[in-house]
């Protein structure tokens, strides 16, 4: 969820789930290392519980890039070993490190030792021609015995060789009964799927297999799903109508915009919010639109959401 998932994403998606574990978008060492720490690591207090997500090889540098994370306040570390871009493959981590299990497990073993909080493991199934349970259950075993207890696995294996990171997403076969097959394995772990799940009732469903579901482009895609399962798994925790939510995106946007964030960045993760529902295409065209969002003025948002319950009385 490279681009995806920042802070002000992760605002709005706290608005809509607020007892779901959010997690950054994937953060190379390198960029933490030599780069600008606020600028990745920031993050309002109302996302907690959030996890940093990295993208690396070298365990000395996950290490120290896990000390910068639980100093910033997060509450899990997360290795990422199922990405299939360009990008990481070019950098030797993401879906490749799956190839080197004992690296892996190196790396966790050296977070695990920097920091006090959790440190979790992100997978494919496997990698190109290295598709079968034992090579899994070998991957997985190797950060087991580093001490990883939390494994979240996408059940599609990763094709590095022919497929694009979108063709990643859908053309591989999903097998979520190898995931299943871990929890047998490793009985005294967390085994979290992910992958082809985009409607409350599949993830209803997983959660009575699987210890957590995580939802990615599908929340991206239809945010309200966050919404509809946190109703359905949670009825007691307070969800904020959506008035409420544009009232609390409007109030961020202005202290973001003080801070010379530009209004396009905050209402993008917004725009598919309404999808399916009346009002849906005029929502996101406002949103998107240049000239709107040139002028930056985040009370746009309350604007069109008052447009938009005038037309439906009209």
């Amino acid at each position: 969820m490279v681009d995806v998932t920042d802070r002000h994403c992760r605002f709005f998606h706290r608005l809509l789930a607020p007892r779901a574990r959010l997690y950054t978008e994937m953060i190379a060492t390198g960029a933490l290392l030599h780069g600008d720490v606020a600028r990745h690591l920031a993050f309002h207090p109302a996302e907690r519980p959030v996890a940093l997500q990295l993208g690396g090889s070298d365990p000395a540098a996950l290490a120290a890039c896990a000390r910068l994370g639980e100093q910033w306040g997060y509450a899990e570390i997360n290795l990422n070993c199922g990405c299939p871009s360009e990008r990481v493959q070019r950098g030797a981590f993401g879906a490749c490190l799956m190839a080197e299990p004992g690296l892996v497990a190196d790396c966790v073993k050296a977070m695990r030792d920097a920091v006090s909080v959790p440190v979790t493991v992100k997978h494919r199934l496997g990698l190109d021609d290295q598709d079968s349970y034992d090579f899994l259950r070998d991957f997985v075993g190797a950060s087991h015995r580093a001490g990883c207890r939390v494994f979240i696995v996408h059940a599609r294996n990763a094709v590095l060789r022919g497929l694009t990171p979108k063709e990643n997403r859908r053309i591989p076969p999903l097998r979520y009964e190898w995931a299943a097959r871990l929890k047998v394995d490793f009985p005294d772990s967390r085994i979290v799927v992910n992958g082809g799940i985009d409607t409350v009732e599949r993830a209803v469903a997983m959660l009575g297999a699987y210890d957590g579901v995580m939802l990615g482009r599908a929340a991206w895609h239809d945010p309200a799903l966050l919404t509809a399962l946190s109703h359905h798994l949670h009825p007691a925790a307070p969800v904020l109508e959506p008035l409420r939510v544009v009232h609390a995106m409007a109030h961020y946007a202005a202290d973001e915009a003080a801070k010379g964030v530009p209004l396009r960045l905050i209402v993008k993760p917004m725009l598919g919010w309404l999808n399916g529902q009346a009002g849906a295409r005029y929502w996101r065209r406002t949103l998107s639109d240049p000239d709107v969002l040139r002028e930056n003025d985040p009370s746009v948002l309350e604007r069109t959401w008052l447009k938009l319950a005038a037309l439906e009385a009209a």
